[in-house]
């Protein structure tokens, strides 16, 4: 190469964009405006029949306490020692404490405020609506039931885990979780089964639209962040 001869241009690496919206985001969405829906549905049911259990809530009560043994009772508590306040927490620190450590903050984001969404509507909620808990209950001494927050906790975790990791063996590990916390409320006779449907629709609402939105607010973020796409003009050209 002479020096006359110009050297050769670096090729231009292609400029960052926003990411594309997650295509998942409509059906979540979708999803949890339907739950919340069907929340407010079983909620006004159980106000119609005066905060007493429902027909179906009485079957299943007998049918719990009909099939109880100890080995059961035992199994029972397993979901109902991991799911409770202690236990959740434990657990909802080490998972936003493994995202974080992956460099996924706002995995870690979301995790964390569906947790804390679903505990400060739930609890409240409960004592807004006072439904008497079963009189037998091996699990809990206070009073009110309905929604269950064992059951909307371990719900919104599990639905929160399945969107951010993308893994079928995820959802269907976390489905088997659901069906097992619910079972386990019922059978230490802690919650009528409108209970726990109450907060597993809870926890599916709460839990994909806490994802939606701080989707949302990360898009927003990106998009911010992303260099522009129009050249700039050069000094002294014509607006």
């Amino acid at each position: 190469m002479t020096a006359a001869e110009p050297a050769p241009a670096e090729p231009l690496s292609p400029p960052a964009v926003a990411p594309e919206p997650d295509v998942r985001r409509p059906i979540a969405l979708i999803v949890g405006v339907a739950a919340t829906l069907a929340f407010v549905l079983l909620r006004v049911v159980v106000a119609l029949g005066g905060h007493t259990p429902l027909g179906v809530d009485l079957w299943w009560h007998d049918l719990m306490e009909s099939t109880r043994s100890d080995a059961s009772v035992v199994v029972a508590w397993i979901p109902g020692i991991l799911g409770g306040t202690l236990g959740m927490i434990i657990i909802g620190l080490v998972l936003i404490a493994l995202f974080l450590w992956r460099h996924r903050r706002w995995d870690a984001i979301a995790l964390a405020a569906g947790m804390i969404v679903v505990v400060a509507i739930g609890a409240p909620m409960a004592a807004v609506i006072a439904r008497v808990r079963p009189a037998d209950s091996l699990a809990e001494s206070v009073a009110t039931s309905f929604p269950s927050g064992h059951t909307a906790v371990a719900t919104t975790v599990v639905i929160t885990l399945g969107l951010l990791l993308r893994r079928r063996w995820v959802w269907a590990a976390g489905a088997a979780w659901i069906v097992l916390m619910m079972w386990s409320r019922t059978h230490l006779l802690a919650h009528w089964s409108s209970d726990v449907v109450a907060g597993m629709l809870e926890g599916i609402a709460v839990a994909t639209l806490t994802w939606c939105v701080v989707e949302a607010v990360r898009d927003r973020r990106a998009a911010r962040s992303a260099p522009s796409l129009t050249p700039p003009r050069p000094e002294g050209s014509p607006a």
